[in-house]
């Protein structure tokens, strides 16, 4: 049995969740292989060889994967994917767009944002927004599965020597192309792997007062958040959402401020080691998973801890 794990990657290094995917795939066999597809991606192959418990690490380089359109990369994963028992990816803007497709093209149910597993044909996963876990069982022949990435524990990054193993397939569906990339470069970390997050709510009241929370999450070296409420206000971007419907994290400390708890919010933060809420309201349901609370004007508190947290 024989499982693979398609790398998210950025064609120099490999991203945290694919670690989080291959210790995922542990807990299922040992034979593990990872599928690493882009344009000049041999620093990412190389990163993940390196990786414990990978026994091979799978390459195609070619421009057609250069930004790992769902189309062909779907197409690459069919190619391959009899060998396997089982596809993995992480739960990630680009996992959720190219597995689907993987699982269509095998005529195979997928399932999705895994969080544990029982055996090899049985997973549990997270519904209605978390607060209830459904335990899967499958018949297909090959399991397609996306892994949350805050359900499993990394593997460790080195001490792994797997073997590199070069593929010639070029799948070009020809059903889109790559018009160009608007990435908003911030100096703070990246959401999904960042140790501290500061998140604001509609509390906020609007998007000028995100410098509140910036100055502080500067002073602590942490990333930004936001409430769905505060991006369909317009706020703040869509790139900063936490949530069912954006990004999932668990850092070691998140800091929500203004934000009332909607469960959809709860969901993709609530397996945070440390949450610390503030909030005018009382009665606020971020109070129910926060592990300290502040029941306080935002506007009074939030300078009060910055001035704290500077001396």
């Amino acid at each position: 049995m024989t499982i693979l794990v398609v790398a998210e990657h950025d064609n120099k290094s490999i991203k945290a969740p694919t670690l989080v995917a291959i210790a995922a795939a542990q807990k299922i066999g040992d034979q593990i292989e990872v599928l690493v597809a882009g344009s000049e991606c041999s620093g990412a192959a190389e990163d993940v060889s390196k990786a414990q418990g990978v026994t091979k690490v799978l390459v195609a380089d070619h421009p057609v994967y250069a930004h790992q359109l769902a189309e062909n990369i779907a197409d690459l994963v069919v190619e391959i994917g009899d060998a396997y028992s089982h596809i993995m990816t992480p739960t990630t803007t680009s996992g959720k767009n190219f597995m689907p497709r993987v699982a269509a093209l095998l005529d195979v149910a997928q399932i999705s944002d895994i969080s544990g597993i029982v055996n090899e044909n049985t997973f549990e996963r997270p519904i209605y927004a978390g607060n209830a876990v459904a335990t899967v069982q499958t018949s297909d022949s090959i399991k397609v599965l996306t892994v949350r990435g805050t359900a499993f524990d990394g593997v460790p990054s080195v001490g792994g020597n797997a073997s590199i193993e070069k593929l010639e397939l070029i799948k070009d569906s020809g059903l889109s192309h790559w018009d160009k990339d608007e990435i908003v470069k911030l100096e703070r970390p990246e959401l999904t792997s960042a140790s501290i997050i500061v998140s604001g709510g509609r509390g906020m009241q609007n998007g000028e007062n995100f410098a509140l929370l910036e100055s502080v999450a500067d002073k602590l070296g942490a990333a930004m958040g936001a409430s769905r409420a505060a991006v369909d206000a317009g706020f703040v971007p869509n790139d900063m959402q936490v949530g069912q419907t954006g990004k999932i994290v668990a850092p070691d400390l998140y800091i929500a401020v203004g934000i009332s708890g909607a469960i959809q919010h709860l969901a993709g933060m609530k397996d945070s080691k440390v949450i610390v809420a503030i909030n005018k309201d009382e009665d606020a349901p971020i109070f129910q998973v926060a592990d300290f609370g502040l029941v306080a004007d935002l506007f009074k508190a939030v300078p009060e801890f910055e001035a704290l947290i500077a001396n």
